[in-house]
């Protein structure tokens, strides 16, 4: 059951994004900064962890719920560093993530072909 509620919840956020590229005319970059805001908002009103603990890794794996580890990773950082935790909460609780992206773009650039695409 737990695989299916992460697939319906996962697709749902897709079919949004889906949605917003074919009518809003919303290029991709404007759809990831709205949903990483987004999940930092949904946060931050407390919506959001009722989503992932309903939906588990379909709430976390989209893009939004890089928004929503941001946001609980400076919750935790201020309640153990104050005022610092502003600054270094939020990366530092996706810091993993963030290594791993840039690591394996990394990796995959050394192995493809760099180029212009013929139109």
């Amino acid at each position: 059951m737990e695989y299916l509620k992460a697939f319906v919840v996962g697709g749902i956020i897709c079919a949004i994004a889906q949605i917003l590229i074919d009518k809003a005319k919303l290029t991709p970059a404007n759809i990831l900064v709205t949903f990483v805001c987004s999940g930092v908002f949904l946060t931050g009103i407390g919506v959001y962890d009722k989503v992932v603990k309903f939906a588990g890794a379909g709430a976390t794996v989209p893009i939004i719920g890089f928004g929503y580890s941001m946001a609980k990773g400076t919750v935790e950082f201020i309640q153990k560093q104050g005022v610092v935790g502003i600054f270094s909460g939020g990366l530092g609780s996706c810091a993993a993530g963030i290594a791993a992206a840039v690591f394996f773009g990394y990796l995959s650039a050394l192995v493809s072909r760099p180029g212009a695409k013929s139109l």
